[in-house]
């Protein structure tokens, strides 16, 4: 039986982001905005709840394709409200619209959102080194940094609690347990370097 981080604990789909997706790192635009609108949502929810509503997502909102969430109007947005398979949150629906336009004009700015994003861990995954008892930190340094950053460019729904879990799902850190059977498999993926 493999070990894993705790987290998850036995809820099969948790299990599989878990061991396939979670501390991968993304080097995807497109899925780069994706993890970041999701993190958003989540926003004082558990990510399991995310989790099961991000296929609707998916589909309710265009695959996440920045380029046509930036021109949604206040009308679709507003028929998504009624939809039970999202969090009905009008602010942070709202949101995944005024990301997408602040998420084009980094992409712009930068080449591409990877290298702006990449840059606040110098473009390596973090190593966080996590013994199997420690308490994941809550933010860091960089998320403080990055969320600074991306609320200047317009990005809402983007605290330092929220980047850091972005930065964990996204792979800019690995925060697997030393114990966890991922954590080996992360740090042995291109990019890996020194303990937080």
């Amino acid at each position: 039986m493999k070990t894993r981080c705790q987290w998850p604990g036995t809820d099969a789909e948790y299990l599989a982001y878990h061991d396939d997706e979670w501390g991968v790192p993304l080097h995807d635009d497109r899925l780069l905005f994706e993890f970041i609108c999701l993190e958003g949502q989540q926003a004082g929810l558990s990510w399991i709840t995310i989790l099961k509503k991000r296929d609707n997502y998916r589909k309710r909102f265009k695959n996440f394709d920045p380029v046509k969430l930036a021109k949604l109007s206040d009308a679709a947005i507003e028929q998504l409200l009624l939809d039970t398979g999202l969090i009905r949150n009008r602010l942070k629906l709202f949101s995944i619209r005024s990301n997408a336009v602040a998420f084009l004009q980094t992409q712009k700015e930068f080449g591409s959102f990877d290298a702006y994003i990449w840059s606040f861990v110098s473009g390596k995954t973090l190593d966080g080194k996590r013994k199997p008892t420690a308490k994941l930190p809550a933010t860091t340094p960089e998320s403080d940094a990055m969320s600074k950053d991306l609320k200047k460019r317009g990005f809402k729904f983007i605290g330092s609690t929220i980047c850091y879990a972005f930065m964990q799902a996204a792979g800019l850190v690995n925060d697997h347990m030393s114990n966890c059977y991922r954590y080996r498999e992360v740090k042995a993926l291109p990019g890996s370097r020194g303990q937080l």
